[in-house]
């Protein structure tokens, strides 16, 4: 350990390519992944979403408005 920060050193078949990872912690756990280099690898890697994900969700249909209400003309 040194001042702040922490060094980990991962046996061979635990090797990333690149040389940029990124870090997540996920209780006591540390999860370590390649970080994305465009978009597609982003939402290849991203957490999905379950499919019930606000499924429960009460939400009143949305408001009929004049938008231009309020404005001076």
């Amino acid at each position: 350990m040194n001042g702040l920060s922490q060094a980990v050193r991962l046996p061979a078949q635990f090797r990333f390519e690149g040389t940029e990872v990124l870090i997540e912690r996920d209780g006591d756990a540390v999860i370590l992944r390649p970080k994305p280099h465009g978009w597609d690898d982003f939402f290849s890697t991203a957490p999905r979403t379950p499919d019930d994900f606000l499924a429960d969700r009460d939400q009143e249909p949305p408001q009929e408005r004049d938008w231009l209400d309020g404005l001076d003309a």
